[in-house]
This record gives C-alpha cells, sequence and structure tokens, in this order.
C-alpha cells in the first residue's frame, strides 16, 4: 500500500535549532536547542512565544534538550553539555534535578518523562567534539527524586522514545542502527525483553517520535527530510514533509492531539543556526489522535 503524503504548514520561525517538542497544559512546548531555552506557545496564538527556562551561558557554551513535567507540573529539561536534567521551580528557580555524569556518554539529548515523574534519558555514546568513536549505551533512568541508573541493554544512539498508554512497553529510535528498539517496562522502571519493533529503510536515522492512538509511531527523518508514521513491523503507511527544512522531532497536540507539530531547521551545526534563526515549527492535521507518553 502507498503511503499517503501531506505537507506541513509552517506557523512559527525565528528560532535557532528547535528539538523535542512536547504538548502539555494547552501549550505546545519545545525546547531551542543551541540557544538554551524551552519556550512555549499558546495553541491558537503562535505569534507570542514564551521563554518558560534559559540555562547561563555567561560562563559557557550550553544546551536545553529533552523537555518533560512532574506530575506536579514542574518543568524538566535536558542540560545537554554538562550531563544533567535541570528543574524549574515554583518561584522560577532552575535546579539541579539530576546529574547523569556517571549513567551516559557524550552529550545528553532526548528525554521522555512518564507519569509518575520517571524520565528516561538518552546520550550520544561519544564525545564527538574530542574525537570520540562511538560506543554504544543505556538509556539512564531518572527516579522522581532525581536518582540515577543505566536501564535496559546498550543503544546506537538512543534518540526519541514513546512509552505506550499502559506503561508496559518503551520503544525508542536508534539512530545509528535505523531500527526502533522495544522493551518491556518492568514495575520499578527498568527495561528487559529488548526486541526490534520496526527496522527502517537505510536513508532513515530515526530522531524525535511521537505514539499515535492505533500504534503507530511518527518519526522523524532528518536524513531523508520526512516525518514517517511506522507501524511494528516497519510498514510505512504516512509521511509528512516540511518546505525547506529538515525535520528532527515532532509530536501530537492540541485538545484532541490530533495536531502533529514539527520541529525543523536547515541544518544540525550550531554556529549556523545561532547565526540564521531559520528553525521554525510547522503543523499538520492527522487523523489519528496522539497516545501514550510524552
Amino acid at each position: 500500500m502507498t503511503a499517503t503524503r501531506a505537507t506541513a504548514s509552517i506557523v512559527a520561525g525565528g528560532l535557532a535549532f528547535p528539538e523535542c517538542p512536547r504538548w502539555h497544559d494547552g501549550r505546545y512546548w519545545l525546547a531551542d536547542m543551541h540557544v538554551a531555552q524551552v519556550v512555549s506557545y499558546s495553541a491558537v496564538n503562535w505569534d507570542a512565544p514564551r521563554v518558560e527556562l534559559e540555562l547561563d551561558r555567561s560562563v559557557g557554551d550550553a544546551r536545553t534538550a529533552g523537555v518533560g513535567f512532574l506530575p506536579d507540573g514542574r518543568l524538566l529539561t535536558v542540560s545537554s553539555l554538562d550531563s544533567t536534567v535541570r528543574r524549574r521551580e515554583a518561584n522560577g528557580d532552575v535546579v539541579v534535578h539530576a546529574d547523569l555524569r556517571d549513567v551516559t556518554r557524550g552529550w545528553c539529548n532526548d528525554m521522555l518523562v512518564d507519569d509518575m515523574g520517571r524520565a528516561y534519558v538518552g546520550s550520544y555514546g561519544a564525545d564527538y567534539q574530542a574525537g570520540a568513536s562511538h560506543a554504544e549505551v543505556c538509556l539512564a533512568l531518572v527516579e522522581r527524586d532525581g536518582a540515577a541508573r543505566p536501564v535496559g541493554e546498550p543503544l546506537a544512539f538512543p534518540n526519541g522514545t514513546v512509552l505506550t498508554p499502559d506503561g508496559r512497553a518503551l520503544i525508542v529510535g536508534e539512530s545509528l542502527a535505523e531500527q526502533m528498539t522495544a522493551f518491556t517496562v518492568a514495575g520499578d522502571g527498568s527495561l528487559f525483553d529488548r526486541r526490534v519493533w520496526a527496522g527502517l529503510p537505510d536513508t532513515v536515522r530515526p530522531d524525535g517520535c511521537c505514539l499515535d492512538a492505533e500504534g503507530a509511531i511518527w518519526v522523524s527523518s532528518f536524513v531523508t527530510g520526512e516525518v514517517l508514521r511506522v507501524h511494528e513491523g516497519g510498514h510505512i503507511s504516512a509521511v509528512v514533509e516540511v518546505p525547506d527544512r529538515l525535520p528532527f522531532a515532532c509530536a501530537l497536540g492540541g485538545d484532541d492531539r490530533r495536531m502533529l507539530f514539527v520541529c525543523a531547521a536547515k541544518t544540525w551545526r550550531a554556529e549556523q543556526t545561532v547565526r540564521d534563526r531559520d528553525g521554525v515549527v510547522a503543523v499538520c492535521t492527522v487523523d489519528v489522535p496522539g497516545a501514550g507518553w510524552p
């Protein structure tokens, strides 16, 4: 069966490198990674972004990555370069929620926070800036109190991650293995029974993703410039493109969770994205609503 195709409409611009989008509390949230901010947008007004959190860049470079929320509503974001998770308190203070230096390798990246406040955080597997060779790395599990430990088996650059509505299956994109890999989730958050959920074409390196109510996963494919609706086993039933941009992450939001919103940019190179501010958010209405987490 031929995949249906659609083009998303750009609704917001002026971003450096938008990543890790989330729908929460009636707003669209994302990390503007290369300028170390988390921003949000009203569901009805894309012209007035609100800066929700900004990491201190006065003492060196900083980057935000994964975005999530504790059960009490406090914002979490991954501070990529120093391998920490930061938490915004009710009074606006930003504090260290978890230190991941002993349980990750290379820069930290995407994050999924479940309904109990447990966070799963991926990392690159190597310090590429220092010329290190890639190595597989486990996801880091951060408990609600900030305690962290590695879970599951090592993965080839774990990236976008989803959790099924029953909380029993976690599926993560392995960017350097061109596949989506599933684990069963134990009661304590540990991961076991690793299996390939879907193999992907060699040209697809899965990035940010989201799950829908039919069990399909929208997977961002920045190499091919598409967002793919992938089913277990690897069938691709739909494709969404963003005009003149590469999609790096996506989420399903809106009151009915049928709005696919996509974070896209012309490149991932920080020096260019910060200079040009060509990052955008694009949206496309889909038939099947979102489900599970994030």
